[in-house]
């Protein structure tokens, strides 16, 4: 496969899917993960997000049929982005500036006609309210009284806006500054002014600034190719939307534009794929799901209301005093002895590899069944920017495991100080929609494989079997009740509720928003649906005289709960299990009581250690 990989000529087409943060399974206590759930904005930085957005007249133009104003359908965009930044991650930045009012308000005044509503801070409670009154008939004529709307330098907006981000002494991993207007030809055809405003967007851009437009609808339709194709930046993948040739004419559009714009995609790690000797791709894990969680409950001092830092000290138990790092130590009973070790030692008995993934071969699809699947999978995606020609020899890999039908095995190490796992890489390609938009990036889903102790053979219980005329009865009801699922369709009502609440009380609101709870079943849709099927069924598995909604008489207590007899085992009886290896299929009391009864000393209560207490006790 390797000598056909380098004579393939793969379509640079590869796009990356947006991609959420990966949870960590099976992580140990004492441990530092290479890959967390939790950003940590030490090293990587925090996100930044400028909201420049045009003040003129023509922004506060009604839509037809009652439709709110563009400046109203931004407005609303920007206070959903607030809350949402405040709900994911309330560290990072994001400003609101104003270009084409009357009045002026900017660091040092130095622009005129720049109104900075916001400067770049951390979103909060006061700004989400700030800008809620600027929504609405209200909230443009307060708009008009505060800001106004005036002459028009995207130039100077834009100089206005680089200053804000020269201001901030944080370290910034992405900066980006998104434009909203409705005018294709903001100056009017003032060539000096487009220059001006040219010469800045550049300069912005070689600082890092990605900047996007977000085009509104307007009488006659938006020509980017008039001035904005010069001012906004080229994708940064192939994954990125990109000009989008048609105005938002709705808040649906523009919010799902926003949403992908401002969302950065974040690697959970970047590894390299071994294929051979010397042969390395760069790559880089995303989670394309993650499980919607409550955040954690921080603890405040009483006095300040302010967070508490926690802090841990190791002390002797008989002198007191503080124990440095160095001076503990790890021991680990075996044999009867007690064996000290150094947390290095500990470390480099633990260390298998370093962090990577390592080919081992291919199997047909065939051999990769659904019992196989025990933990939710990630996703494998080139990184160009690592190794040179990453992207085509993982391109012209993917294609040709597609080609015959057949995954990839690997050995697969995530972590500093993790276990190897032997994952499968399952080749998944490109797919697009209307428009040529992406649904299904390429790439590999790794799916990590279970272990011989992780399938276990299971004894079920022994039922009646269904006639063949039952079996097809349910069947016509399964085919009724078939839909489409959409994971994004069903939102969590408990996680819901409790960001509802958290909202009202920080904007003293009189009341959470009312939610609707989607996971409930519509029952006045199955009854029309199955019709009379559902009686049809009844009548075909329950007797004539069974009744199955009536609920069953109580039972009476004739005494208390029968406790299970204990399980005591003679030392011969545990000697034989040692020697044939099945102390494993002993239950965690059975040996907790064992240890007890032979006086053997255990260092933990896990059923591996127990064991290895016994072996050492009974097998000496």
């Amino acid at each position: 496969l390797l000598s056909l990989v380098f004579t393939v000529n793969p379509e640079t087409g590869l796009k990356a899917a947006p991609m959420a943060e990966w949870n960590a399974y099976y992580q140990n206590e004492d441990e530092e993960g290479d890959i967390d759930t939790k950003r940590d904005y030490k090293i990587t930085g925090r996100d930044s997000l400028v909201f420049l957005v045009d003040a003129s007249k023509e922004m506060f133009i009604k839509g037809e049929d009652g439709e709110p104003s563009n400046f109203d359908m931004t407005m609303q965009v920007v206070r959903t982005v607030y809350t949402s930044k405040i709900i994911s991650s309330d560290r990072d930045l994001v400003a609101l500036v104003f270009y084409g009012t009357e009045q002026s308000k900017n660091p040092r005044n130095s622009f005129k006609h720049v109104y900075v509503y916001h400067d770049l801070n951390e979103p909060g409670a006061k700004r989400v309210q700030e800008v809620d009154a600027l929504r609405g008939e209200k909230g443009a004529k307060l708009a008009a009284e505060t800001i106004g709307s005036g002459e028009t330098s995207l130039g100077d907006a834009l100089w206005c806006c680089a200053n804000l981000y020269s201001d901030i002494k944080l370290r910034l991993s992405h900066k980006r500054l998104m434009i909203f207007t409705c005018r294709d030809e903001p100056h009017g055809g003032d060539s000096v002014k487009d220059r001006q405003a040219r010469t800045k967007a550049s300069d912005l851009k070689e600082t890092g600034v990605v900047i996007d437009l977000m085009h509104l609808m307007k009488p006659g339709g938006f020509n980017i190719s008039l001035f904005f194709c010069d001012i906004v930046s080229p994708p940064e993948d192939e994954s990125e939307m990109g000009l989008q040739l048609q105005p938002s004419d709705k808040l649906e559009d523009l919010q799902k534009r926003v949403r992908a714009k401002e969302l950065k995609k974040r690697t959970l790690a970047r590894l390299n794929l071994c294929l051979g000797e010397g042969i390395n791709v760069a790559v880089g894990i995303y989670a394309t799901a993650v499980a919607a969680r409550k955040p954690g409950s921080i603890k405040l001092y009483r006095e300040t209301n302010e967070p508490v830092r926690s802090k841990t000290r190791t002390f002797h138990t008989q002198t007191g005093s503080l124990l440095l790092p160095s001076e503990i130590k790890k021991a680990q009973y075996y044999g009867g002895k007690e064996i000290v070790m150094e947390r290095d030692e500990v470390d480099a008995i633990k260390k298998f590899d370093d962090p990577g993934l390592f080919l081992i071969g291919f199997k047909p699809m065939e051999k990769l069944k659904l019992l196989h699947h025990i933990r939710p999978a990630v996703f494998l995606y080139p990184e160009e920017d690592e190794v040179k020609g990453s992207s085509c020899l993982f391109s012209a890999l993917l294609k040709k495991c597609s080609e015959r039908n057949v995954f990839a095995l690997c050995r697969f190490i995530s972590r500093r100080n993790y276990p190897p796992r032997f994952v499968a890489l399952l080749p998944q390609n490109e797919e697009l929609g209307e428009g040529k938009v992406q649904i299904t990036p390429p790439g590999f889903n790794v799916i990590y494989l279970p272990f011989a102790d992780d399938l276990r053979t299971l004894d079920p219980p022994q039922f009646p079997s269904a006639s063949q005329t039952q079996v097809d009865k349910m069947k016509e009801i399964v085919s009724k009740l078939r839909f489409k699922y959409r994971s994004e369709g069903f939102e969590n009502p408990v996680i819901q509720q409790h960001f509802r609440n958290l909202e009202a009380l920080a904007l003293d609101m009189m009341a959470p928003e009312e939610i609707e709870d989607l996971i409930m079943p519509k029952v006045d849709q199955i009854d029309q649906r199955l019709g009379p099927l559902v009686q049809e069924f009844k009548d075909l598995v329950y007797p004539a005289y069974y009744n199955p909604e009536s609920k069953p008489a109580a039972k009476r207590k004739t005494g208390g709960a029968e406790k299970k007899p204990k399980v005591e085992l003679t030392e011969d009886e545990l000697k034989a299990h040692v020697q044939n290896g099945t102390l494993a299929k002993l239950t965690v009391p059975v040996l907790k009581d064992a240890c007890k009864q032979f006086g053997v000393r255990t260092t933990g209560t896990k059923k591996q250690e127990l064991i290895d207490a016994l072996i050492a006790r009974l097998g000496s």
